[in-house]
């Protein structure tokens, strides 16, 4: 246990995740194996098989020639076995040896018979059999304990083959030979064990760096993790280097001891390696500067290494790879010349493009997602200048996004500003602000957008158009503009309300669907409504609808048309099978049908819960199919482990269904529930309890798990639980337990990194105070600046971990803080919440302008109390009422504003309504805010519609619906499902008539579908008439009127395919009553185990109950009287009469 005693010493030095996996393993191995699996010292051949019974050389024969089980021998006979009889194994006996030994638990004499089997066979038969394991590796049962027993004496063979200081021999053994035993980082641990000298482990990753690029991720960064472990082993922080000695003194060490594997070292790890005068040294060793700067290096490690080479004295910029010219600090670039400046900037519009890749980062970089070095060093530069003359402009390149709105009002001439808008128009990353302000000036000063050049050659810029000018021009200028392909990439960055407006403008102009199709950009297409996309007789180009973008809605509209002329599933995109419906699937052929939902599989196609349930029923139509496996993994949801038997085992089933998108399902479901439970039963996990293993099975399924396996199992479930959406209040709780506890690979909060926060990221916002103020400040600041923006934590969420940040007693402040003025360069930093207090925040915004920078800085992470200063701030400089200019900026201060506020606002077009609404304010403030829209006049045309939305529909009034036009909302896009009766009667008839130019379409119904809970009885008769295959989620939001008007056969026809999903609905209202209603025995005819109808010779009376004036909601009420029987009642009557 001498090497755990050394890692114990060494655990201060050790910070992070990347030591506490470490010693995870590393206890793992010694527990297991019962003291630590690997030595240096000589094995005793005698000694050691004193005790064992020796094989006889027939029985090896045997053996290879295939007579007999490898098992029949233990790992003892055979490494007591002569030599030579070894040499008659075949190539695949260790496959079969590592078989038969995994089962069983190690032994301390293991450990002696691995180093002394090796040591006897030939080294080329050796790598031959080695390299057919690796072959097999995948099929073969890995076990941690029997990997490292057999390193133990690989390790051993490895260092005494004759030539092995030859990189072409090492590199055979580590390419062929070792490479599957070295992808458990403890494999590394062994060669420390052994004493193995700086420049053999310098050979052994300079030939791993060979086979580096061949690698998966996840192996490469496993192999890191073991040459970090021995670099850092003893203690030393700069292992393998001494200035002093001339074998190790190099400063290409990077180079010699971590080749390309530096992508997966992060600051902290490179701060283990070295201190910084060390790492300075090795940072600008030519080798390593050569090598780095063609990596692809973590985010913050790029910036750090930048750091490295620039923050000393002696190294001028120009002396700076290309490479890290886009990781450049503020300081680095303060003193530069004015030429200086321009050479930099320069460099940086050449090689720093905006989707510039980060080794752990995932999200793809938008135009407008520059960092905040990126933004102050553009800043810094651009400071250098007080005027902005053409010549000036284009030197600046992308560095001009750090221009100013001073500079840009003060510093360029109109005559400037025009003649430099091509240059401009290519910078990317313009924020509202400076983009607006830009073209403001322009359009002021005399330009004119003429023709599609003119608009096109505004570029970036266009993002800065009003609505009110884009709708000016004529829709030919527009269509010129957009078959130019660079103006077409500038589309992606635009707002919505811009994108609305182009898509009107195109359609105008082309006036046919299917050209409408052909011409617009990807970029617009999710934007085109649906009442546009119905083709009628002329159907549009497979090639143009492939070639986009759409949402599921706009999909469903040509799918039945798609599938009807396409002979080849497979030439079909993602996008447009996503528009499945059941109707189109119901009118083709068995086999064609197996087809598509296979094709689907393969394009990971993901469809919702309506339409999985259509698609399962036509699966297994004629029988569960055998090959389940070949069908998309969601459709699993709908199965249980018994349908998926003739394809796999039930662990196969729950690992897909792991893998699958269970929130197709809703949480409380009981098909969801029946899941975990029949899963659980399937792992046979006993008590609450579950490994990883298991967990890894169950995947999203532990979102279900309760608090009490949660606790139970400590830290095996914290990977799954990151990706879950939400959790139940004793969920929250458990996590929070686990966490506190440290006993997990993640450690304490206490040694967490900012790579702890980011694999932990899904969790952030279960983490309570307790939690949050352990975690190390500087862990929390760099996953703010580095993570933040990748996670899929809220801007809200994020105000909670900078409160954490924050002085817990704020002081009241005098006044601003000399150190804490708020400049240019602050409100460009994106961590600015963290170095202010509320109070200190208040005191030092007095006398700035926030106007020109507010919606930049509304998207950093402040809390709740500093966004109340703002809010505040504001009011004390508009105190009679904001101006209209500031409307659209205001963000999350949405959430502070008064109906009393909101009655001061000029909101004077849709577009600003759309803007407001788009920061989704409680339905107070979005009823204030409409109510204020429409009091000033405005209309609720197609752009108003779709910025209230489905969101906020419900709260228009019968005289606000009435406004509505019935063409604009043929071009919006609403589902009034969830509103009362009035509101879903008045839309319903202003429904009918926009699309009723298309009624004779089978797209009608994709179209009317969301407006049918106020459709009366007789328009469902119609439909039911049509095959429209309605959802009984839809049948659910009829008018009750209606629905309880309509005979069994008028909703068999509306169900359609669905008919069987009426069962899960029998007991909910008004499907119960309707139900009700109807002769049982005409039900039990369904065959689709309804019951609750009504008896043979009994009758229903249905008697509607009057509503109230303030209950017109709730809709009518049945009641049913179940009566004497008939017979009866005409017996008493005669008795009477008589």
């Amino acid at each position: 246990m001498g090497t755990l005693k050394t890692f114990a010493e060494m655990s201060p030095l050790l910070p992070g995740l990347g030591f506490l996996l470490l010693v995870g393993w590393l206890v793992a191995a010694a527990t297991s194996a019962g003291t630590y699996p690997c030595s240096s010292s000589p094995v005793n051949e005698s000694a050691v098989c004193a005790s064992v019974k020796s094989a006889s050389q027939e029985m090896l024969l045997e053996i290879a020639h295939g007579e007999a089980s490898p098992c029949s021998l233990t790992f003892g006979q055979y490494a007591c076995a002569q030599s030579a009889w070894l040499q008659d194994l075949q190539d695949d006996f260790l496959i079969s040896l590592y078989s038969c030994l995994t089962p069983k638990p190690v032994s301390a004499m293991d450990l002696e018979y691995s180093v002394l089997f090796f040591s006897k066979y030939d080294a080329k038969k050796l790598v031959s059999a080695l390299t057919v394991f690796s072959q097999q590796f995948s099929h073969v049962p890995l076990s941690l304990e029997w990997n490292m027993v057999f390193i133990n004496g690989l390790w051993e063979k490895v260092l005494q083959v004759p030539d092995i200081d030859s990189p072409f021999v090492l590199s055979q053994w580590a390419h062929k030979g070792l490479q599957p035993f070295l992808l458990d980082p403890e494999a590394f641990a062994c060669l420390h064990a052994k004493n193995v000298l700086c420049e053999t482990f310098r050979m052994i990753v300079a030939a791993l760096n060979g086979i580096y690029s061949d690698l998966p991720v996840e192996e490469q960064r496993n192999l890191y993790t073991g040459i970090k472990y021995y670099l850092i082993q003893d203690g030393s922080n700069q292992k393998c280097y001494s200035a002093a000695d001339p074998g190790l003194n190099s400063t290409a060490w990077f180079k010699n001891y971590l080749g390309s594997f530096l992508e997966h070292a992060t600051v902290g790890d490179l701060q283990l390696f070295g201190d910084e005068p060390t790492l300075q040294k090795f940072a600008r060793d030519p080798v390593n500067m050569q090598m780095a700067s063609n990596l692809t290096l973590l985010q913050e490690t790029a910036v750090y290494y930048t750091l490295l080479l620039t923050s000393g004295p002696g190294f001028p910029l120009s002396s700076l790879p290309d490479r890290f010219v886009c990781y450049l600090s503020p300081s680095a670039v303060s003193d530069l010349s004015q030429d200086d400046a321009l050479s930099l900037a320069q460099r940086i519009s050449k090689n720093c493009p905006l989707n510039l890749t980060h080794r752990g980062l995932t999200r793809e970089r938008v135009s407008s997602s520059l960092t905040t070095e990126e933004l102050q060093v553009a800043s810094s530069l651009v400071r250098k200048f007080e005027h902005f003359p053409p010549a000036i402009l284009r030197a600046l390149g992308q560095a001009a996004v750090g221009l100013s709105i001073s500079d840009i009002e003060n510093g360029i001439s109109d005559k400037d500003l025009e003649a430099s808008i091509s240059a401009l128009g290519e910078v990317r990353g313009w924020n509202a602000e400076q983009s607006s302000t830009i073209i403001n000036k322009l359009v002021s000063s005399g330009y004119r957008i003429l023709d599609g050049q003119s608009l096109a050659k505004l570029g970036s810029l266009v993002a800065g158009l009003n609505s009110s000018t884009l709708r000016s021009l004529s829709p030919e200028v527009i269509l010129e503009a957009i078959k130019l392909p660079e103006f077409v990439q500038q589309m992606v960055t635009l707002p919505s309300a811009l994108k609305t407006i182009f898509v009107e403008k195109i359609f105008s102009s082309v006036g046919h669907p299917v050209d409408l199709v052909k011409y617009i950009p990807d970029a617009l297409a999710s934007y085109i409504p649906k009442s546009l996309l119905v083709f009628g007789e002329e159907k549009p180009n497979i090639q143009d609808l492939n070639s986009k973008m759409w949402t599921r809605e706009q999909a469903a509209m040509f799918f039945s048309d798609v599938i009807k002329t396409e002979p080849d599933f497979s030439r079909l995109s993602q996008s447009v099978l996503q528009g499945f419906t059941c109707a189109a699937a119901n009118e083709m052929e068995a086999e064609r049908f197996q087809e598509l939902a296979k094709v689907m599989k393969k394009k990971n196609v993901k469809l919702g819960e309506d339409e999985l349930s259509c698609l399962v029923k036509m699966v297994t139509l004629h029988g569960i199919p055998k090959d389940l496996d070949s069908y998309p993994k969601d459709l699993l949801l709908f199965l249980s482990p018994s349908d998926y038997a003739a394809t796999g085992s039930c662990r196969q089933y729950f690992a897909n269904i792991g893998k699958a998108n269970l929130d197709v399902l809703h949480r409380e479901s009981s098909q969801r529930k029946q899941l975990l439970l029949e899963a659980l039963a399937c792992l046979e996990i006993p008590g609450t309890r579950v490994d990883e293993e298991n967990a890894e099975i169950l995947g999203r399924l532990v979102c279900d798990l309760g608090g009490e396996y949660i606790r139970s199992s400590g830290g095996n479930l914290l990977k799954q639980l990151s990706q879950c959406e939400f959790f139940l209040p004793n969920q929250e709780e458990a996590i929070r337990s686990v966490i506190s506890s440290g006993n997990t690979t993640f450690g304490p909060p206490v040694m967490w990194s900012a790579f702890t926060l980011d694999e932990l990221s899904g969790l952030i916002p279960v983490f309570d105070h307790s939690i949050l103020q352990k975690i190390p400040k500087n862990a929390l600041s760099l996953w703010l600046k580095n993570f933040a923006h990748d996670s899929p934590l809220s801007r809200e969420q994020l105000g909670t971990v900078v409160e954490e940040l924050l002085p817990t007693r704020h002081k009241r402040a005098d006044g601003c803080p000399p150190d804490k003025q708020i400049t240019e360069m602050v409100l460009n930093n994106d961590l600015m919440p963290i170095y202010y207090t509320p109070e200190e925040l208040h005191a030092c915004l007095k006398n700035v302008s926030l106007e020109n920078h507010l919606s930049q800085i509304l998207t950093y992470p402040f809390s709740i109390q500093q966004l109340a200063v703002l809010k505040r701030n504001l009011d004390e400089k508009y105190s009679d009422g904001y101006p209209e200019s500031l409307l659209p900026k205001l963000g999350p201060l949405i959430a502070f504003i008064t109906p009393e506020d909101v009655s001061r606002w000029n909101i004077t077009s849709a577009d600003m309504l759309a803007v407001l609404l788009k920061n989704e304010p409680l339905d107070d403030q979005a009823s204030a805010i409409i109510k204020r829209y429409v009091g000033l006049g405005n209309a609720l045309n197609a752009t108003a519609l779709n910025a209230i939305g489905t969101k906020y529909v419900c709260l228009l009034n019968a005289a606000e619906l009435n406004m509505i036009d019935s063409n604009s909302l043929k071009l919006a896009s609403l589902n009034p499902s969830a509103c009362s009766e009035v509101t879903k009667d008045i839309l319903y008839a202003k429904a009918k008539r926009a699309f009723s130019d298309q009624h004779y379409l089978p797209a009608y119904y994709e179209l009317i579908e969301p407006y049918l809970g106020g459709a009366p009885g007789v328009d469902l008769r119609a439909l039911s008439k049509d095959n429209v295959n309605m959802k009984v989620s839809t049948l659910a939001t009829l008018r009750r009127d209606s629905l309880l008007n309509l005979t069994l056969s008028e909703v068999q026809g509306l169900l359609g395919m669905n008919l069987r999903d009426l069962e899960k609905w029998q007991n909910k209202s008004p499907i119960r009553e309707w139900v009700q209603m109807q002769k049982q025995s005409e039900l039990d005819k369904l065959h689709v185990g309804l019951t609750g109808g009504t008896q043979e010779g009994y009758m229903n009376i249905v008697t509607p109950k009057f509503q109230s004036p303030s209950s017109a909601s709730l809709g009518t009420v049945a009641m049913t009287l179940h009566l004497l029987p008939t017979l009866l009642i005409s017996f008493l009557m005669m008795l009477v009469l008589s």
